[in-house]
Order: structure tokens, then C-alpha cells, then sequence
């Protein structure tokens, strides 16, 4: 496994729409490896394959939830945490109409590995429906609401050739071309390195 470098917003791969994945061969096992350790390296919930310059239909996620719930162990304290963590191969999205409401800054703000180090609001739909296929040429079907909803739309608009930064609010796009402009991005061929590079995303 190698962590990989990750596309920084400019690059064409970036805003492409990606092709379908056809075989599921030890090739692409190999890439999803990869992309694993990149993702725990940056660190991120998700990332998706343009990001690491493969332009097909696939993202990992790995988002630990709190339920909400209490632990029926020995230790009254402790709560139900339930892990997501997978890949989604040639995945479909089904998303609950968005808030006409404005994102709120403090619970709605999203940031991005490709726009490393930034974080502004953007309003998504509250819960999706993910349909994708795992590893195995499996199908499966994973229902998602709040931040893992977020995460599942924020990594689909990937394999679309979308950045979250071209959904936000036309104020917050202003800075973030304005921040695009000054740190030299949008131009091909920028890439950080998780681990070797000094970034924040």
C-alpha cells in the first residue's frame, strides 16, 4: 500500500465527470488499498478517485457515528458508536430535497482534500440513499442521514466533476477564489502529499 498524492482543485481531473469502473481485477483492489491509506494519512472521511488522478466512478468513506444510544455493557457511560467504512464502486445516490435556508456556518461547514486547509458552509440534503457496489461485486445499500449523508454527497459530487467550493454561496465563493488565486491552484497539476506535505485540510 502508498499513500498517493492528492489533486488540488484546478486540475482537470478534478472537474471531469469520471467513467463507470468495468472490472473489479487486483488492479483495482490495489488502487482502493491505496486510497485507504491516503485517506486515514491526510486525514479525511472520504476520497474519492479523481482526487487521487483516476478518473472512474468509485469513493472510500470511513465516518464513526454516535448513535445516541447507551452501551448495554458494564459501563454506564459509554455510547453506541457505529463505524462506516467501505468503498463504493460505481455508486448511485438518491438525496432528500435541500433546506431553502441558508447553511449554518457552526454545523453546516464542509472542507475538501482537493481545497486543503478550508472550510465553508454549504447546505446538503439532510439524509440519501446510497446503492453501490463493494469489492466483491457485491451490491449493497447503505441509508445515511445528517454527516454521513454529507460525506456520501460530498463524494459523489466528485465523480460528477464537482467541488463542494462550486456549490457554495456566491459570498463564500468569492473567498474561495480569492484563496484559489493566492495560493496559486487552479491551474493542472497541483497535488499535496499526506504526510509529506505541511497542508490542513
Amino acid at each position: 500500500m502508498a499513500v498517493l498524492p492528492i489533486r488540488i482543485s484546478g486540475d482537470p481531473v478534478l472537474h471531469t465527470p469520471a467513467s463507470p469502473v468495468a472490472v473489479i481485477d487486483d488492479e483495482l483492489r490495489a488502487l482502493v488499498a491505496d486510497m485507504f491509506e491516503t485517506m486515514d494519512a491526510a486525514p479525511g472521511v472520504g476520497l474519492a478517485g479523481p482526487q487521487v488522478g483516476v478518473p472512474l466512478r468509485l469513493f472510500v468513506f470511513s465516518y464513526t457515528e454516535d448513535t445516541g444510544d447507551e452501551d448495554t455493557g458494564d459501563d454506564d457511560d459509554t455510547r453506541t458508536l457505529r463505524e462506516y467504512r467501505g468503498v463504493a464502486i460505481n455508486p448511485e445516490l438518491f438525496i432528500t430535497p435541500t433546506s431553502v435556508e441558508p447553511a449554518d456556518p457552526d454545523t453546516e461547514s464542509e472542507g475538501c482534500l482537493s481545497f486543503p486547509g478550508e472550510r465553508f458552509p454549504l447546505v446538503r440534503g439532510e439524509a440519501a440513499i446510497l446503492r453501490a457496489t463493494d469489492l466483491d461485486g457485491r451490491p449493497y445499500e447503505i441509508e445515511a442521514e445528517g454527516w454521513l449523508a454529507r460525506i456520501f454527497q460530498h463524494e459523489f459530487d466528485h465523480l460528477d466533476g464537482l467541488l463542494y467550493v462550486d456549490r457554495i454561496d456566491p459570498v463564500y465563493a468569492k473567498v474561495a477564489r480569492k484563496i484559489e488565486r493566492k495560493k496559486g491552484w487552479g491551474v493542472p497539476g497541483l497535488a499535496w502529499l499526506p504526510g509529506v506535505d505541511e497542508l490542513d485540510a
